[in-house]
């Protein structure tokens, strides 16, 4: 058993992190070992039982609903177990990833370190000081072309979103695209109104 090796993947949307699974989960399969693919029910990027990268590449995968059952779908004869999209697990995921690695297993993850608003992304932080190896990607910025995005661009009709938007908008017509820090915006429309409602309030019209 080689166990005690968790490697994760991260970085902001569109950095190539499912690329990078699927890349090293190939080679695991061309060595023959016996890999379990596994990816959360609320991605449905993918229409199907599968992971797929942005270039096309895809493998099979096992849909779960929690973290806990990816304890079920997995078998004593696995011996990499790979997880994409591990920010959408819940508080679980940390217990279950440590039983995987204690158990001989290596998993292998990929999750976005930020969220829309540039905070951490659910378990994220903890799953980070659980890695044994971390590989932090960059992409490339859509705004201006810079290769150090790394910030998730949340836009709705081409603008970008309020920071009191819901943290996962399902099935919303919202898309998504990197940015590096100098192009990364987020507006706050609450606040603004209400320093509109300060200024009449106080100065009048």
């Amino acid at each position: 058993m080689q166990g005690y090796i968790f490697e994760l993947i991260t970085g902001p949307m569109g950095c190539g992190k499912t690329e990078e699974l699927l890349r090293r989960v190939r080679r695991t399969i061309i060595a023959k070992k016996k890999v379990t693919v596994i990816s959360p029910e609320i991605d449905t990027r993918a229409h199907g039982d599968y992971i797929e990268s942005r270039n096309g590449l895809w493998l099979d995968a096992k849909k779960v609903k929690n973290a806990a059952q990816i304890l079920t779908v997995t078998n004593d004869e696995d011996e990499i177990i790979a997880i994409d999209e591990l920010q959408f697990f819940d508080e679980n995921i940390v217990k279950v990833i440590s039983k995987l690695i204690d158990s001989g297993k290596k998993v292998i993850g990929t999750g976005l370190d930020l969220d829309f608003k540039a905070e951490p992304f659910g378990y994220m932080p903890e799953l980070m000081c659980l890695a044994t190896k971390i590989d932090k990607l960059a992409a490339v910025c859509m705004k201006c072309g810079s290769e150090n995005a790394t910030r998730t661009q949340r836009l709705v009709d081409g603008q970008p979103v309020d920071k009191n938007s819901p943290l996962i908008m399902i099935g919303g017509n919202e898309t998504y695209e990197a940015r590096c820090m100098k192009c990364y915006e987020l507006p706050d429309c609450k606040s603004e109104s209400r320093k509109r409602e300060f200024k009449l309030l106080h100065f009048g019209a």
